[in-house]
């Protein structure tokens, strides 16, 4: 089959793209939750076709997260599942049945990628794993995101976000020296995966159509949290240090925190000698700049000298001043930025012009606004205002265009709950 093929086929379907710079590229889509649902999301925005491969007695349970929205009839529809799951076709496979394990056989010849996070070896224990599939598609590109990787003494735990934040070193270093360490605000440990695994996918798809050659792309949310954790590695390495947590300081960069204001908190990153001495000046104290404590940048970081000299006038320059105030002041000669909630982030006019929040309609339920894309490509641009699919929505038409099974035997494997 031909990437013209997929572009007919993606017409045919509200939501799907049929441009982009993955235009012609078919994955195969056999995850849950968000991780690797994000990971297919992104690449079906770039204008790939993703069929989104679900088990038919037990679909993705993100289809009951919140919030979600409701038909007049009372049907709802959550918009979680929507945001990590647009632009996707929908089918219903049940890969314990022998006829599912041959229908993804052949689904897997004609694709570029499949993607999964399961557990290792469940793949192979069902009979499908990338050994067996490669066998049916030497170029296939197999993505398999897991909590510890394919390898490894861990590699059968069962994981989630909190459990790579946790194992990644993450957890320990974030929160305040003098409290428990607190979890990252947001499942960085699942949204770092789908990072690497995106680019692990590109990155084999772009061998594999040179070569004929594909592979696997193993993906740890271990591994991926531990490469977040900045300086932590190499303090314990070169000076057998076991970083803490900070609060909101930076290890040894200051001032670099958020500091309050007249009605919030602003980030303040004004560490070098070019935006101290521009600070000192915006805030009417340009002698400041030339004080002989405080007036090289390796001064400012003796933690003594910050708390005693550098600290106490930034809350002078900030607290009877609002975060609108401040960012007027500063306006493009230091970085400072006000400490927004996702209200004020919605409606912030810079998120507007990158397209950052996106409307999309869905018939049923009435209007749904999510995140966009932040990958913003000139010549091939990204859709992120694509559908997500019901269960199995569009089992008919993926089966033949991309199985080249007839109608009488889909409606055989509905019969016999095999979709």
């Amino acid at each position: 089959m031909t990437g013209n093929d997929f572009d007919a086929i993606a017409r045919m379907l509200p939501g799907v793209p049929a441009k982009g710079a993955l235009r012609g590229v078919v994955v195969l889509d056999i995850t849950r939750v968000v991780a690797g649902p994000f990971c297919s999301m992104l690449l079906a925005d770039l204008g790939a076709t993703v069929i989104k491969i679900e088990n038919p007695n037990d679909p993705d349970y993100a289809r009951d997260f919140p919030p979600k929205l409701k038909s007049g009839t009372g049907e709802e529809f959550s918009a979680f599942f929507a945001q990590f799951n647009r632009n996707k076709l929908g089918l219903t496979l049940d890969l314990a049945q022998p006829e599912g394990k041959e229908v993804l056989k052949q689904l897997a010849r004609r694709a570029d990628v499949l993607v999964e996070n399961f557990r290792a070896g469940t793949m192979d224990k069902l009979g499908v794993g990338y050994r067996t599939l490669r066998e049916e598609n030497p170029r296939l590109v197999y993505t398999a995101i897991s909590g510890y990787g394919q390898t490894g003494p861990y590699n059968r735990r069962p994981a989630y976000d909190n459990s790579a934040q946790a194992a990644g070193g993450l957890w320990s270093i974030n929160g305040f020296a003098d409290r428990p360490p607190v979890r990252v605000g947001t499942i960085i440990g699942d949204l770092s995966a789908t990072m690497y695994a995106v680019i692990g996918t590109l990155a084999a798809l772009r061998h594999a159509e040179k070569t004929g050659e594909g592979q696997m792309v193993d993906i740890s949310q271990q591994d991926s949290v531990l490469s977040l954790t900045e300086n932590a590695v190499v303090s314990y390495t070169v000076d057998g240090k076991v970083p803490g947590p900070l609060g909101n300081e930076h290890p040894f960069v200051k001032p670099y925190e958020l500091y309050p204001c007249k009605d919030g908190y602003v980030f303040f990153g004004g560490y070098t000698d070019k935006f101290w001495r521009l600070s000192c000046h915006l805030f009417g104290q340009p002698e400041l700049a030339e004080d002989p404590e405080i007036d090289t940048m390796a001064k400012r970081f003796d933690p003594d000298v910050y708390e005693r000299r550098v600290r106490p006038v930034l809350h002078k320059w900030f607290e009877d001043k609002t975060k609108a105030e401040l960012e007027e002041i500063v306006g493009d000669a230091v970085p400072l930025s006000a400490i927004k909630n996702i209200r004020e982030v919605v409606e912030d006019p810079q998120i507007a012009a990158r397209d950052m929040i996106v409307d999309v309609e869905y018939p049923e339920f009435g209007q749904l606004r999510m995140f966009g894309s932040p990958i913003k490509l000139d010549g091939t641009p990204t859709d992120p205002r694509g559908l997500a699919p019901k269960v199995g929505e569009h089992a008919d038409t993926v089966l033949r265009a991309l199985a080249g099974l007839d109608d009488q035997r889909i409606a055989e494997l509905r019969e016999k709950k095999v979709i």
